[in-house]
């Protein structure tokens, strides 16, 4: 199986329209997007974002907020780790939060989820991203299911 991860951010009239343009920063906006759990097959590989026709259903796991308050710090993060068996990816939000905490919860969480599960990590990655709000602001943050 091949995955990407990826990140965005926006601003937009509404909260819709906010993630809808985060989403379009992520380069997945134009795809129906289906949250799955956190578990990476074997032998899977770390991909760009490919270019998806319009209206694809793809699973991923995905990190979102958003604010309406101006000067608020959004955070998003997803982190995947692998192994020689399969691999875990979680995702993590913060309002207000020190972004560099948000990533590294995340990287915290992915290396307890392998270590609880016997595994030796491989690789790690993450895919964070920011954004302090002007009217109504959005961050999201995905690792995406290519097949």
């Amino acid at each position: 199986m091949k995955v990407s991860i990826t990140s965005g951010r926006a601003e937009g009239p509404t909260k819709l329209n906010a993630f809808d343009n985060a989403l379009l920063d992520a380069k997945i906006g134009d795809i129906n997007l289906i949250k799955v759990s956190s578990i990476l097959p074997e032998g899977t590989e770390v991909v760009p974002v490919p270019k998806f026709p319009p209206g694809d259903m793809v699973n991923c796991v995905l990190a979102y907020t958003s604010s309406d308050v101006e000067g608020d710090l959004i955070s998003a993060a997803v982190a995947l780790a692998t192994s020689d068996y399969f691999g875990c990816v979680v995702e993590n939000t913060g309002i207000n939060k020190d972004p560099e905490d948000v990533k590294n919860e995340a990287e915290s969480m992915v290396r307890y989820m392998m270590d609880v599960r016997g595994l030796n990590i491989n690789e790690i990655k993450i895919a964070d991203e920011s954004h302090i709000v002007k009217k109504q602001g959005a961050v999201v943050a995905s690792v995406v299911y290519i097949g």
